[in-house]
């Protein structure tokens, strides 16, 4: 395994975004459709694509269109849970002539409505995919999470790419998305005509995302384990929208774990975030935050106390190496710019940005 890579004492850059590549409808640019278009992924990178001189259209498929769709954009309202949106997804990407489509129809936090998100992700992918079947498509970009690995003893300093995806499949938050990644490896084996492209990503941080590590983070006293201080790791909205833009302009196949450099123990995190720990034994947090899970006082459910615990790093050479990926902000300096703005929001002088 390569060893990562380090520029924990560089400055931080701005992501390089490579000049377009790759096919063409008949309207003379790319046209890329999404799905989930409204989430925090989705508008940010509808955004990016209004000012892509190389993207001549873009379809968002959503139940609601994204507040940064500008002139090159057209919304249909799409709802993945049902049944009827394969027929209807497969009509769109055929009339619209779209050549590139981001899945990104994904929860970046745990939900108490289970059965909805079953609905979405799992069944909803099986929807798109069953829809992309029908229609010729070059290029299909989904987002996955690093989270997916799971959280182990035994797990190595860094995970590749080749390591099993080892979540906990009785917590629904990471089962719909292991299976969700299981139909898109399917479909990518029998689909030799389309590039099919996986991005884990680490958990996202930066100044307007809000998602479960925020909320956590967000916290006036944080619980901790007892006795536990694993490595955590991150990756910034920005660098993680690069990577997506970097996915669209060039061709690369095949799955990515998408993180910024360097790590950073639980404890270091806390401290610079400026909140206390509230140490707990495993048995009694496990309890106290199942409770506060069904009261929905919790951000997570108790499952996700295994990432307080054990480590679950991912390992970036790969996407370095192929992809040229080369993230602006280090772990450090990612969580910095989060905790900056959180600060604001602390003392009321910045407005919460939507999940």
């Amino acid at each position: 395994m390569a060893d990562p890579i380090d520029n924990s004492n560089s400055e931080p850059r701005e992501p390089v975004i490579p000049p377009a590549r790759g096919s063409r409808s008949r309207s003379g640019g790319r046209v890329v459709a999404l799905t989930g278009a409204a989430c925090f992924l989705g508008r940010n990178l509808v955004g990016l694509l209004e000012e892509d001189p190389a993207t001549t259209r873009i379809v968002t498929i959503d139940v609601k269109s994204p507040d940064t769709a500008g002139p090159k954009a057209r919304h249909f309202e799409v709802d993945l849970t049902n049944p009827a949106s394969e027929d209807r997804v497969a009509e769109i990407l055929a009339s619209e002539e779209v050549d590139t489509l981001v899945h990104l129809c994904f929860l970046s936090s745990p939900t108490h409505a289970t059965g909805w998100a079953h609905e979405l992700e799992s069944v909803g992918t099986m929807h798109l995919l069953n829809a992309v079947r029908q229609v010729r498509l070059r290029k299909l970009v989904q987002w996955s999470q690093t989270m997916l690995y799971g959280a182990h003893p035994t797990n190595p300093n860094f995970l590749t790419e080749r390591h099993a995806l080892r979540a906990d499949m009785d917590e629904p938050f990471f089962a719909d998305k292991i299976a969700a990644e299981r139909e898109l490896n399917a479909f990518a084996a029998k689909s030799k005509g389309t590039v099919v492209t996986v991005l884990r990503t680490a958990p996202i941080v930066g100044p307007t995302v809000q998602n479960w590590v925020t909320r956590y983070l967000g916290m006036r006293v944080v619980p901790t384990l007892l006795g536990f201080d694993p490595l955590l790791q991150f990756v910034h909205e920005v660098d993680a929208l690069a990577a997506f833009k970097l996915a669209l302009d060039r061709d690369h196949p095949g799955t990515f774990n998408i993180a910024s450099d360097g790590v950073l123990p639980l404890s270091t995190v806390l401290r610079l975030a400026g909140r206390s720990s509230m140490p707990l034994p495993h048995t009694l947090a496990s309890s106290l935050v199942g409770a506060l899970w069904i009261t929905q006082a919790s951000a997570v459910p108790p499952s996700f106390l295994r990432y307080l615990k054990y480590v679950c790093v991912a390992d970036g050479d790969k996407a370095a190496r192929v992809m040229g990926f080369r993230p602006a902000y280090t772990t450090r300096e990612a969580l910095l710019d989060y905790l900056a703005a959180q600060r604001l929001r602390d003392a009321n002088l910045l407005q919460e940005s939507p999940a």
